[in-house]
Parts: structure tokens; C-alpha cells; sequence
């Protein structure tokens, strides 16, 4: 397969390539409707999407018993805002080893299996967070959790991606991310319960606990699921699969190279997930401390903040489909940015436009990763797929580690609803990234 073209800097609104010839008109009528872009998988598709949305919804449930858990913890080792902000920054940064090993292994073993060691990883780890005897231990079991919590998304991402038609990518990935929606509306209701069953010094190891359910999801992958056959004899034909030299190589004249879709890929990264990240970790506890709710009233205002992203999630994969993968991404940034500025400063008292506000913002920091999937995996060439998206990917979401961390040593100075702000410097940078990105919408990836 060719490599990516050469990046444009003209702005997201550019015009968008062509796509290959047009199906026959019975498979393209078959194709529409809202589920077209589901019945377009065919069933080994299907079988590869169940696989790939049970694994990254049972990552984000893992994820959130964490930030959940978070003032149970920090009252039960008697630790500050900077020692809790830690814990996301190691998930992160060793998220980050994670997700460019499991897309080295997927690009070499193949996508399934590559899968269900990152599901294995992260199940078997976040477990053993809940035997930790001190801060230290669970530091770095919650460390060693982020080596699957970084590989899953990606290798799951371009299992589906592979299975999916150029027409239906975006919303079909965008369905995929919207299982992060679920894991954290399931972690939000086992957290509720828990939390209301146990006393704070339990209920939090217990969180940790339900964290074997993805074990299960393994069996099935197992049985059910293979990789993409002609994505997999393209990556077989390539002496290059799995190589990090590749995805860093500088273009000549003769053959564009993958060094500058690879950095500002990175920056893009970063930066959404900087902002998405400071959000995910700290709202929970902006709610409880700040904000006074109970466990049951911030769940309720929880709920309102995960629909808002479970729709933003699906709604952001209709349209990176309908403007492109690169002006989807500009608007969700910009809209994301500014919602953060809104939610972090409702005035005390105004408990009632907090809820209203948390749809809005959940839908907006949800929607700007529906074209991720998609568009990470159209940026690279299948030998190196998987390691150019497990490599992007994760290593902003490990550079971006360090806006939750910069909010808990500024929240003791400036309030939690304060510091939220700096979420939004990472949306700005998002932004910027895309000015040296390609559109890649209707690409074939073979």
C-alpha cells in the first residue's frame, strides 16, 4: 500500500479527496439507513465490532474506578490533590509504552490477539489495585494497568477499521467509541451501588475488584473473531510491519515519508486528550468537594454529562463522515473549549445550570474523538497501522497526562473549578495540529 500523502496546511474547511468506484446499486441501497453502516461489516465485521466495543467499554469501566474511587482513596492514605492527580499521570505515561507495544504486536501477530493481551493486561491489574496495602503498591499496580488500558483502543480501533468501508468508517468507529460512554455509565452505577452498600474504606477496593469482568470478553474474542483477511495479507506482504523506523522516516522527493504525519498526529492527540483527560479525572471530584453532592447526587449529574457523550459520540461519527475527518475535529475542539470555560465558572448556588451544562459538555468533548479511529488508521499504511496509531495515539494521551496533574497542584490554590480551565489550552492545541494533517476522508484502507 502506498504511504499517506503529503500533509496540507490549508485550513480544516479544505475540499476532501475522491473516493474509489461506486458499488453496485443493490449493495449501496443495502448500505443505507441508520444501521447501513452495521449491515456494510458483513458478519465476520460484526463479530470484530462486538469484540472491539466490548473491550474498549470494559477499558473505559476499568478506567473510571479510579477517578471515582478518588476521594475514598485520598481519605483512606491521607493524600493531596498532586499525589491523586499522579495516579492518572502514570496511567497515562505508561499508557503510553502500552499502546505503542500492542500496535507493534498488531502489526506482527495480528490484530485479535494483540487484542486480547491488552484486554488480559488491563483486567488482571486493575484487580490488583484493590489488594494494594499502600499508596506507593497502587501506584504502580494503577501504572501496570495502563499497559492494556493504552493498547486496547488502538488495536480494537484498527481490527474494525479494516472491516469497515470507506463510506461508513467514521460513524462506524464513532460506534465503537461510544462504548467508552457505556463503560463509564456501567462503572458510574456499580460506583453508586457500592458506594452506598460499603463504608469509603471498602467500597473502594471493591470497585477495583469488579475490574476482572473483561476477563470474560477474552473467551469470546477467542472464538469469535479474526482479523480483516485483506488487510492481514497486505501487512503479511510488507518486510516493514511493525517498524518504528518507518513511521518516522522523512519524505524525499521520490516517496512522501510518515515523519511529519507522525509528529502532528502526535500534537493532535495530545491535545484532545489533555483536555478530555483533566475533565475525566477531576469533574467527580469538582462535584463532591466543590460542589457538596452526595454519591447519589453526583452520579445523577453524572448521568447527564455521559449521555451527553454517548450521543456526542455517536452524533461526531455521522459527521466526520458528512464534513471530514479534519473539520470535525476543529469544530468539536473549539465548542469543547469553550464549554469547559462555562461549566468551570457557574456561579455557587446554580447546581441546577451545572446539570443542564453537563450535557453539552459531554457531547463536545465526546463527539472530537469519533473521527480518531478513522482518521488515525487512514493516516497510516496497513504494515505499519497499528504502530503509527498505537504510537500517536497513546503518546499523547501520556504527554497529556500532564494537564490532569498540573489541575491537582493548582486546585489547592485555585479551587478544582478553577484549574479545570487549563483543560481548554489543550483543545487550542488540537486545533493547531490539524493545520499540518491531510484529510483523508473516503480513503480505502487495504
Amino acid at each position: 500500500m502506498s504511504s499517506t500523502p503529503p500533509s496540507s496546511s490549508t485550513p480544516p474547511s479544505s475540499t476532501v479527496p475522491t473516493t474509489a468506484s461506486q458499488p453496485p446499486a443493490g449493495a449501496q441501497a443495502a448500505d443505507d439507513g441508520a444501521f447501513g453502516w452495521l449491515r456494510a461489516l458483513g458478519p465476520r465485521g460484526r463479530r470484530a465490532f462486538g469484540g472491539a466495543f466490548g473491550g474498549y467499554a470494559l477499558d473505559s469501566y476499568d478506567y473510571f474506578t479510579l477517578p471515582l474511587s478518588m476521594v475514598a482513596l485520598a481519605a483512606y492514605f491521607g493524600l493531596d490533590s498532586g499525589q491523586t492527580g499522579l495516579f492518572t499521570t502514570v496511567t497515562l505515561v505508561v499508557s503510553a509504552i502500552g499502546g505503542a507495544a500492542a500496535g507493534v504486536l498488531a502489526d506482527r501477530i495480528g490484530r485479535v490477539k494483540a487484542l486480547m493481551i491488552t484486554v488480559i493486561t488491563y483486567a488482571v491489574f486493575t484487580v490488583a489495585c484493590g489488594f494494594a496495602p499502600n499508596y506507593e503498591t497502587l501506584l504502580v499496580f494503577r501504572a501496570l494497568q495502563g499497559l492494556g488500558f493504552g493498547g486496547e483502543w488502538a488495536v480494537g480501533a484498527i481490527l474494525v477499521a479494516e472491516y469497515a468501508s470507506a463510506k461508513h468508517r467514521g460513524r462506524t468507529l464513532g460506534a465503537i467509541q461510544s462504548s467508552w460512554a457505556v463503560g463509564w455509565g456501567l462503572a458510574v452505577i456499580v460506583y453508586t451501588v457500592v458506594f452506598s452498600v460499603f463504608g469509603d474504606d471498602l467500597a473502594w477496593r471493591v470497585m477495583f475488584w469488579t475490574g476482572a469482568l473483561p476477563a470474560l470478553l477474552v473467551v469470546w474474542v477467542r472464538r469469535s473473531v479474526e482479523d480483516a483477511p485483506e488487510a492481514a495479507a497486505a501487512r503479511e506482504r510488507s518486510a516493514e510491519k511493525g517498524s518504528f523506523a518507518a513511521i518516522f522516516r522523512p519524505g524525499t522527493a521520490a516517496a512522501p515519508g510518515l515523519l511529519r504525519t507522525t509528529l502532528f498526529a502526535v500534537l493532535l492527540s495530545t491535545g484532545v486528550q489533555g483536555g478530555y483527560y483533566t475533565l475525566a479525572t477531576w469533574v467527580p471530584t469538582y462535584l463532591k468537594t466543590e460542589r457538596d453532592l452526595s454519591v447519589v447526587g453526583t452520579g445523577g449529574y453524572l448521568t447527564f454529562l455521559i449521555s451527553g457523550a454517548f450521543i456526542g459520540y455517536l452524533t461526531g461519527g455521522y459527521l466526520t463522515d458528512r464534513l471530514g475527518r479534519r473539520r470535525n475535529i476543529w469544530l468539536f475542539a473549539v465548542l469543547s473549549a469553550l464549554c469547559i470555560l462555562a461549566y468551570a465558572n457557574i456561579p455557587s448556588g446554580a447546581n441546577g445550570l451545572l446539570l443542564v451544562l453537563g450535557f453539552p459538555l459531554g457531547f463536545c468533548m465526546s463527539a472530537i474523538f469519533s473521527g480518531f479511529g478513522s482518521y488515525l488508521s487512514e493516516l497510516y499504511p496497513a504494515a505499519v497501522r497499528g504502530t503509527g496509531q498505537g504510537f500517536t495515539y497513546n503518546t499523547g494521551r501520556a504527554v497529556g497526562a500532564v494537564f490532569p496533574t498540573t489541575v491537582g497542584f493548582l486546585a489547592d490554590s485555585w479551587g478544582v473549578g478553577g484549574a479545570l480551565v487549563f483543560g481548554a489550552i489543550g483543545y487550542a492545541l488540537a486545533a493547531v495540529a490539524l493545520l499540518g494533517l491531510p484529510e483523508t476522508r473516503g480513503k480505502e484502507l487495504v
